[in-house]
C-alpha cells in the first residue's frame, strides 16, 4: 500500500504531539485523540468542538482528508460528529476540531488523550458542470429516497 507524506504540527505547544496512528495493520483511518485542558463532560443533546492539537499539510489539492466518527463511541454511547463527516481541505492549515454531539441518553466525560475520531485520506476530483436540458435515462430513473426497498 502506498503512503503519501502528511506533514504534521502541534498546534497546542503545551501539550505533547499525539501523532494519529493506525489502530491495525488493516484500519483505513487513524485515530484522532482529545487535546484538552481539562475533563469535559457532554450533557445529553450537548455540542462541543474538541480540539486534536493537530494541524496538517496535504501534499497536493487533489487529497481531502475526511474525518468519521468512531464507531464504538457512536454505538455504545450515542457520541458521533454534528456534521456527520469533517472536511479537511488541502490549503486548511488551522488545529483540527472535531464537532461532537451526545445522542446517548448518558452524559459522557471525555478526558484528553482519548481517541474520540478517525481520519481518513481520499482523492478529490473537480468536476466541470455541464448545462444540459436532459440526462440521460436509467434504469432507477428519478426514484429516490427508499425506491429500491430497505
Amino acid at each position: 500500500m502506498d503512503c503519501i507524506p502528511v506533514k504534521i504540527k502541534n498546534m497546542r505547544p503545551k501539550h505533547e504531539l499525539v501523532v494519529p496512528e493506525y489502530a491495525t495493520p488493516g484500519a483505513a483511518g487513524v485515530d484522532l485523540h482529545a487535546i484538552l485542558e481539562q475533563d469535559l463532560e457532554l450533557l445529553p443533546g450537548q455540542t462541543a468542538r474538541i480540539p486534536t492539537g493537530i494541524g496538517i499539510e496535504l501534499p497536493q489539492p487533489d487529497i481531502v482528508a475526511l474525518v468519521f466518527a468512531r464507531s464504538g463511541l457512536a454505538s455504545k454511547y450515542g457520541l458521533t460528529l454534528i456534521n456527520g463527516v469533517g472536511v479537511i481541505d488541502s490549503d486548511y492549515r488551522g488545529e483540527i476540531q472535531v464537532a461532537m454531539i451526545n445522542l446517548g441518553h448518558d452524559p459522557f466525560t471525555l478526558h484528553s488523550g482519548d481517541r474520540i475520531a478517525q481520519m481518513v485520506f481520499m482523492p478529490v476530483y473537480l468536476v466541470q458542470f455541464l448545462p444540459v436540458q436532459e440526462l440521460a435515462e436509467s434504469e432507477r430513473g428519478e426514484d429516490g429516497f427508499g425506491s429500491t426497498g430497505r
